[in-house]
């Protein structure tokens, strides 16, 4: 459970981005965070994640507070993959992922049996195996997303906070990583995501907050909040929202200027 009370956040401790906000995410849910540029997305989730020191308000995961928390210890909690990371150069798939199990080595205790076999678990389930000695920056865009996730895995925490995860990358590439993340949440983990697809938001989220000006302007089931009203308020666009034909979740279809058809009946 993560619980987010009266949070107000800021960069620069004069423009407010994020105000007193009050949110819930239940433990073993996916929950996507959606909403216009500059609303305060990528803001919340570093605030979640202790990046971002709050002017005012708490997060608590499980009822303690993230801020009262030894660095290691949210570290064994919480992973968190950052909007458009980058690895240094030359570093390898493997590499990259040994990464993750920092948190849980210390002075006395450095690599182990138990730390390979986790690396080796998350190269597994992110199908990654066989680039393990393949350097980060000679992947492809999913690939090495894909990667970054594995060390977020071999962290084996139970909540992963991620930061638009599908930009930059194909359509294929995009429902290649929100399937993998689809999985590790039934696998049980708490999955909080930044997305600006809406549509993709309704097909993979339990819980859809839609933000603007750093407020919650609606929150719950994709159904109950992708509508042709809060689509309006949100992003000040008109759109009709129609069924998914392959998942039954809403589907938004923005209605621009041009290229409109008058006589539509469904």
């Amino acid at each position: 459970m993560i619980d987010i009370n009266n949070l107000s956040l800021t960069y620069d401790s004069k423009t407010i981005i994020v105000h007193e906000l009050n949110l819930e995410m239940n433990a073993g849910t996916i929950t996507a965070l959606v909403g216009p540029n500059g609303c305060g997305k990528s803001t919340l989730l570093r605030g979640i994640s202790r990046l971002l020191k709050p002017v005012s308000g708490s997060v608590l995961l499980d009822g303690q507070s993230v801020h009262a928390m030894k660095a290691k210890d949210l570290a064994r909690k919480l992973g968190i993959l950052p909007q458009s990371p980058s690895a240094p150069e030359g570093l390898t798939v493997h590499e990259l992922v040994a990464q993750g199990r920092y948190p849980h080595q210390s002075w006395l205790q450095q690599w182990s049996r138990e730390d390979e076999k986790v690396v080796q678990a998350a190269l597994q389930t992110t199908n990654l195996s066989m680039f393990a000695d393949r350097p980060v920056d000679t992947l492809s865009g999913g690939q090495r997303q894909r990667a970054w996730i594995a060390m977020a895995l071999a962290q084996q925490t139970d909540v992963l906070l991620l930061d638009e995860p599908t930009t930059y990358l194909d359509m294929a590439y995009q429902i290649d990583v929100l399937d993998l993340l689809d999985e590790l949440n039934e696998q049980g983990r708490t999955i909080v995501m930044v997305l600006h697809d809406l549509n993709q938001a309704a097909r993979y989220a339990d819980t859809i907050v839609a933000m603007r000006g750093g407020q919650i302007v609606a929150k719950g089931a994709p159904a109950d909040v992708v509508t042709p009203q809060n689509i309006l308020q949100v992003y000040g666009l008109q759109a009709k929202v129609v069924v998914d034909p392959i998942t039954a979740t809403p589907m938004c279809i923005p209605i621009g200027r041009r290229r409109q058809v008058t006589n539509l009946t469904t």
